[in-house]
């Protein structure tokens, strides 16, 4: 595994380095200021563009069996390590995204059984961002998808760290249809939600107090 790190780490140097030699190129022929360099792995559905693909690579069968989070963790902290020691000047997310619907092996992990909500919920805690272009199934009510956002803001909160949560219920469509967004959209699988109900939770109101980190000053 540190071999698997040390790999992840290297090509991140690289990758990181030229960005930053290129970027200050161009930001002194626009005459302007070199900002940040953001780490960011974002997919598409190109062929070989996967993140899920890469956690796979590390030895899972499929994203979202168990190790996933290990993976995902270990692929997270290489990337960062290796961009901080090619840049003075990482910043923005600098991680993992895990969209589903723009990449192929998660859209694989949920057409196999291996991927849900729940696991893309847990993976959130240690890449950079929260759920994100998820098909719901039609019949989620309005308080499911309160609360599917509260547990987000939740991670992130207890965390400190960057949350977010892009789901769509798809109207009409079940728990095993599939939906075609186009473009670098994609398609994806819908994803069924808990049938146990959020709404007594929901709509008590109010808001959760901060938490201890607000004292931290």
């Amino acid at each position: 595994m540190g071999e698997v790190s040390d790999v992840i780490k290297k090509t991140a140097f690289k990758i990181t380095r030229a960005g930053e030699l290129i970027g200050r190129v161009v930001a002194e022929r626009l005459n302007v200021p070199f900002g940040i360099m953001d780490l960011s792995l974002a997919p598409t559905n190109a062929m070989n563009d996967s993140v899920a693909e890469i956690l796979e690579e590390i030895g899972l069968e499929r994203v979202g069996t168990h190790g996933t989070i290990a993976a995902l963790a270990l692929m997270n902290d290489a990337v960062k390590k290796g961009g901080a020691m090619a840049s003075s000047y990482v910043g923005g997310l600098s991680g993992a995204f895990i969209p589903v619907s723009e990449d192929n092996g998660m859209i694989r992990g949920i057409e196999d059984g291996a991927l849900n909500l729940a696991k893309l919920e847990a993976m959130t805690c240690v890449c950079s961002v929260g759920l994100d272009m998820i098909a719901l199934e039609g019949k989620a009510s309005p308080e499911t998808l309160a609360a599917i956002i509260a547990d987000e803001a939740a991670i992130g909160m207890i965390n400190k760290k960057t949350t977010a949560v892009r789901v769509i219920p798809i109207i009409g469509k079940e728990e095993g249809d599939t939906v075609e967004f186009g473009g670098l959209l994609g398609r994806a699988p819908i994803i069924g939600v808990n049938s146990f109900s959020s709404e007594k939770l929901i709509k008590r109101g109010g808001r959760i107090p901060a938490p201890l980190q607000s004292l931290i000053n």
